[in-house]
């Protein structure tokens, strides 16, 4: 808990008045200085698992964030990705102070990515992500990573606070991360290469096109570097097909028919593709 008061005095300002936070005596809660017009503390507490909620709701359900933790948690598909996402921002931010992953999930990319940040804070709509993820960061001693309830476009932190903004498979906030980062910082927008599930997309459809870019990336920073992460993997088992399946857009707007091609498949050979972003301000 020492380490999570230490983040949240230095970076951390009230949502509803911009005011500054500290960690209450009794460690259940974070309340804001008051010294706002109205002489109002707000107060905002931590979960039974440690994450802090801001109130906010939303995000992926209880039962999407355990597929998608089965999923990543549970095979080595993604680890090559996360990896070259690891050293993308180890190469640019080699001293980093505080990593802000925005649109956190239930934390895979995030634990992986405290190990190079002396402090990281994770946001994400879904109190069922944050939980997942804050009972993980626990048991891995990961004291440094707090995960938190809010919305990417709102962050609950101080101007000029970070070194580094992640931003992976997630909304791009460009004003907000510009924002919370420091002059000098870099913003690592992951989403997928043109090639990304390709194999997926041949086992359930009849006309398969390559994926185009991104519509919200950024478009006043600087754009400096742009990494592939390219590799075809091999989905063994009915569950991890359909775990993979639930975490892509594809699942919400494919009809029933086209699902069952999917179902009915033991194996999977697809193509993995992450672009990874990097701006500067």
């Amino acid at each position: 808990m020492k380490n999570h008061e230490k983040i949240i005095r230095e970076h951390f300002i009230c949502p509803i008045c911009r005011c500054s936070m500290a960690v209450t005596d009794d460690g259940k809660s974070v309340k804001c200085s008051g010294e706002n017009p109205k002489n109002k503390r707000h107060s905002f507490d931590f979960s039974a698992d440690g994450y802090l909620s801001f109130g906010v709701t939303g995000g992926d359900s209880k039962e999407a964030v355990a597929a998608r933790r089965s999923f990543l948690r549970s095979t080595p598909n993604y680890k090559l990705a996360a990896e070259a996402i690891f050293h993308t921002v180890k190469r640019y931010v080699p001293d980093c102070k505080l990593l802000v992953d925005a649109g956190c999930g239930e934390g895979y990319y995030t634990s992986i990515l405290a190990d190079m940040s002396e402090s990281t804070v994770g946001f994400d709509l879904s109190k069922f992500a944050c939980s997942a993820g804050a009972k993980q960061a626990k048991k891995d001693g990961k004291n440094d990573l707090l995960l938190a309830t809010a919305s990417v476009f709102e962050l609950p932190l101080a101007d000029g606070c970070a070194d580094a903004v992640t931003n992976i498979f997630a909304p791009c906030a460009e004003e907000e991360y510009n924002r919370v980062l420091k002059d000098g910082g870099y913003l690592f927008v992951v989403g997928a290469g043109k090639e990304h599930l390709m194999g997926l997309k041949k086992a359930i459809y009849d006309d398969v096109y390559e994926n185009g870019q991104r519509a919200d990336l950024p478009k006043n920073m600087e754009h400096i570097d742009c990494v592939i992460s390219h590799y075809s993997m091999n989905i063994s088992g009915r569950e991890n097909i359909a775990a993979l399946f639930s975490m892509t857009p594809y699942y919400w707007r494919t009809s029933e028919a086209d699902k069952q091609k999917l179902a009915s498949l033991e194996s999977l050979e697809t193509e993995i593709e992450f672009e990874i972003n990097v701006y500067k301000k």
